[in-house]
């Protein structure tokens, strides 16, 4: 058989230049890892799956997992009290059923026989801990916020759980798929995420960081043994890279983000399946608000109206993705009246110019109190479309009066930097935002737990929390289209675009249903050929 040995972080700009290592491990064979060299029509046989991601994991443990990578694999280690289907519509996972006797009181009953990977049964003090880990502040979850609402979580019974909450809590349930971990092994083990244990269709083999993460099919879980016997999650920073490696035939499977000139030349390949829709998700300016210079609002404002939101869109993203408006993403909460800044060089300069920025030296850089206006736009060089962007974005700041640099590095560097308030721009973006309330509310909420540049606002605060109480999805919407009016109009996030999601694979690949998230938990029910 033969291993593929890929050669991670491809160096941005030099994608002709990837090395694809192909070491024979013992003769013979056609690629096929783990399992036989079947044609994938029994459990657990057949060739390996080989899928690009973009960055690695930081975790696999889903409690904190803060990447897409992470929470991607996770979700075929683990199971969720639910899973959430193409339609982002809650469906049965762990739990066979529930029941809402009340607004504050959720109940869930736990499926019959389903064990953990080690062999132990999965049980309600399973549930218990995984959550009550997630409410300890200590535990750092960065997702914390939205369980918060959770008041208690008890084991009725090994196969019943009862969620009670401070108060109704609208998106719950599209929060529970948060993979539940085995008591036993994760409260002993602090490096629990290096080598996870669950419940899911898939079981962990190896992971070598910063290269590769292996997992094979678990013949116990209980809806059946995958087909597909072992997947391989090769990490290829650059797009084009992945992609080249894609046609090269060294990857089977790879999805967003992609560069535009890539995936228009995948499409046109009959031997690849492609798929485009609408995501969940939006690439954002993130302005720290406790940085000196962007505390003012004033500020903010009149940096987002020196962006060039259309033309980085068509030019860069070449319409992959859409222009946002807001950061209401379209849905049932989104509204073409709540509007962001737009692009206006003369109405900035006149906005920075009552902030006191003018060029009182006559250098050409606006200045204020002897000190020039300057700013540091950050963001990760596994994706060229954003370094790219950031370079349009600082040519433009420059060419009225700002002086702009911009900070290039690695995607682990880099959100470290993020998350630790080291940075005054940044560009970047989220995921799975299957609700308003995962849009906003951890993100822009005084003291949540991802809100990197510190913004506060009571009226906010108070929007949000209305937004996430409220059962009835009109009032909803009401409170989501309030929050966003302000975000608008106080800049701490710009939102550049309503991404795209698009994904391309072998036509072999049978049974995997795309999802807006970039989920790959169908893959459970997948396999090569008929």
């Amino acid at each position: 058989m033969t291993m593929l040995r890929i050669l991670a972080r491809a160096s941005l700009g030099l994608a002709t230049a990837l090395v694809l290592l192909l070491a024979a491990a013992c003769g013979g064979g056609g690629g096929a890892t783990g399992g036989g060299t079947g044609t994938g029509s029994e459990p657990g046989t057949g060739r390996a799956l080989r899928v690009g991601l973009d960055v690695d994991a930081g975790t696999l443990d889903p409690r904190l997992a803060q990447d897409t990578s992470a929470a991607r694999v996770a979700n075929l280690i683990f199971d969720g009290l639910v899973q959430l289907d193409a339609n982002l519509r809650p469906v049965p996972d762990l739990a066979t059923s529930w029941d809402n006797p009340d607004p504050t009181t959720w109940i869930f009953h736990l499926r019959d026989g389903v064990k953990f990977q080690d062999g132990t049964d999965v049980t309600a003090d399973d549930v218990v801990y995984t959550f009550q880990t997630i409410l300890d502040p200590a535990f750092k979850a960065p997702n914390r916020n939205l369980y918060t609402p959770i008041q208690a979580v008890e084991a009725v019974d090994p196969h019943t759980v009862k969620f009670t909450l401070a108060a109704p809590y609208a998106p719950l349930l599209s929060y529970l798929d948060m993979g539940i971990v085995p008591k036993h092994l994760a409260e002993k083990d602090p490096e629990f995420g290096s080598h996870p244990v669950g419940s899911g269709p898939y079981k962990f083999v190896r992971w070598e960081k910063g290269n590769e993460i292996v997992l094979e099919a678990n013949p116990d879980f209980w809806g059946g043994e995958p087909k597909i016997g072992t997947i391989e999650f090769h990490v290829v920073s650059d797009n084009t890279a992945r992609a080249q490696a894609l046609e090269a035939g060294d990857l089977d499977f790879i999805q967003s983000p992609l560069s535009p000139q890539d995936l228009k030349r995948l499409a046109g390949e009959p031997k690849f399946k492609t798929v485009t829709m609408t995501g969940t998700g939006y690439t954002y300016l993130n302005f720290n608000t406790k940085d000196p210079v962007l505390a003012d609002a004033r500020v903010r404002k009149a940096l987002a109206m020196l962006i060039p939101q259309e033309s980085i869109v068509h030019d860069i993203y070449q319409d992959m993705d859409k222009p946002a408006t807001s950061i209401l993403i379209p849905g049932w909460a989104y509204t073409d009246a709540v509007k962001q800044p737009a692009y206006d060089p003369q109405a900035a300069k006149a906005l920075l110019a009552q902030a006191g920025w003018a060029d009182h030296d006559g250098d050409g850089v606006l200045d204020k109190d002897g000190r020039k206006l300057s700013v540091v736009i950050a963001t990760h060089s596994e994706d060229p479309n954003r370094t790219q962007a950031v370079e349009v974005i600082q040519n433009t700041f420059q060419a009225n009066g700002v002086d702009a640099t911009t900070s290039i590095s690695d995607w682990p560097s880099f959100i470290a930097n993020v998350q630790a308030g080291k940075y005054q721009i940044a560009l970047l973006g989220w995921l799975n935002l299957v609700d308003p309330d995962r849009a906003m509310y951890n993100q822009l909420h005084t003291g949540g737990g991802s809100n990197w540049g510190g913004y506060s606002n009571p009226e906010v605060d108070k929007d949000l929390d209305t937004g996430r109480t409220s059962l009835d999805q009109a009032a909803r919407a009401q409170a989501y289209q309030a929050a966003a009016r302000i975000i608008a109009d106080e800049v701490p996030y710009y939102i550049l675009t309503y991404q795209g999601f698009q994904v391309v694979y072998d036509p072999a690949l049978t049974g995997f249903v795309p999802t807006p998230t970039g989920s790959f938990r169908s893959l459970a029910g997948a396999s090569f050929g008929k």
